[in-house]
């Protein structure tokens, strides 16, 4: 399925607070995700975005002119840590993500925030830098929840 959304019309996205009736397409979106295929597979094989976890923390999701989710954040606020990002496989490039770390900034700022942490996933770190975020240091692998070293961000939030 194509989102059939170009770069032009992406400013067609709105991003809104997910609600619980999200959690099944934001697991979805978690356990398709291209970016963990192969090796790392098993990081998000049996994942979970569930009720919950939308209750508890900042998740908001980015949705097209047809109505699907095509991507979101978690922003936890009490150690500022963006927890979660995903951009559906067919809608990355076309300026979803930049749309979601902007929403995720301002969110944070009006929180009171003047930093938020990503622990990245390895393929992940070069968007992370293009949006703004400096390397901080690396966290370790925690064999076998995480088998493998990530780079840790700050993404700074102008005050």
């Amino acid at each position: 399925m194509t989102s059939g959304m170009t770069r032009t019309d992406s400013a067609a996205v709105r991003i809104r607070r997910a609600t619980a009736g999200d959690a099944k397409r934001l697991t979805a979106l978690v356990r398709g995700s291209g970016a963990y295929e192969g090796h790392y597979a098993p990081m998000v094989a049996g994942y979970r975005v569930g009720p919950d976890y939308i209750d508890a923390h900042e998740v908001h999701v980015a949705v097209g002119p047809d109505g699907r989710v095509l991507g979101f954040y978690a922003l936890v606020l009490s150690a500022p840590e963006l927890d979660l990002m995903f951009v559906a496989d067919d809608a990355q490039g076309l300026g979803v993500g930049r749309r979601l770390i902007t929403h995720m900034t301002e969110r944070a700022r009006a929180a009171g925030v003047t930093g938020v942490r990503v622990v990245s996933h390895p393929p992940s770190e070069g968007f992370y830098l293009s949006v703004g975020a400096r390397r901080v240091g690396t966290v370790h692998a925690n064999p076998p929840a995480v088998p493998w070293d990530r780079p840790e961000l700050v993404i700074p939030v102008p005050a």
